[in-house]
């Protein structure tokens, strides 16, 4: 396990692996985007200058996080990838927060679709079916090792513009399921029969 602390957009994480005694700095450069549950920073790596993505998520008594350790299980290049993971203590002293740090992709399909629609321009056919490819790639293979997402929008597909690289990413509503497929299938389509 890892403990630290850290701060907001323009404070360095600093924290402790406790497994191998390193510190790793994080240096954060702002905010990447805001969820429910928690706000993503763009932060870089001091040590390498690598670009990270840190999650920092309220730990709530009264919920259960899963993300973590569905993230601890998951390695599809179609898949967001977790570096590290570490805590941070609040202003109080139940306030804790949960930091996940992942890789760093620039875009998501929200804004690339709003970028050609704002362009007046529709979305390339190749590229429609490259995203589509990546994106059925990634749910096969979270549903093959019994992970329902439960949250596939276009601001949780992440997608980098110079490669155009697609992960999916956001497992903070994501549920391990006991019979794989057929869970996910049937919550799905209830799902989709409420609505």
């Amino acid at each position: 396990m890892q403990t630290g602390q850290g701060g907001e957009a323009n404070q360095a994480y600093i924290f402790e692996d406790t497994g191998n005694n390193e510190k790793t700095t994080y240096n954060a450069q702002g905010i990447a985007g805001n969820g429910t549950f928690g706000v993503v920073f763009k932060a870089t790596m001091a040590s390498t200058g690598e670009n990270v993505a840190i999650k920092k998520v309220f730990q709530d008594k009264r919920y259960k996080n899963r993300e973590l350790q569905i993230l601890q299980t998951l390695n599809h290049p179609h898949v967001t990838t977790l570096k590290s993971s570490f805590y941070t203590q609040g202003n109080s002293p139940d306030e804790v927060y949960l930091n996940l740090v992942m890789d760093y992709i620039p875009q998501n399909l929200y804004q690339i679709v709003r970028y050609y629609r704002k362009s007046k321009k529709s979305l390339p056919n190749i590229l429609i079916k490259l995203y589509s490819y990546q994106l059925f790639r990634s749910i096969a293979y979270i549903h093959g090792i019994g992970i329902c997402h439960r949250d596939i929008k276009p601001p949780n597909i992440l997608i980098d513009p110079t490669t155009h690289m697609l992960k999916l990413c956001d497992f903070g509503s994501a549920k391990k399921t006991l019979t794989k497929r057929s869970q996910c299938c049937l919550y799905m389509l209830k799902t989709l029969q409420s609505s």
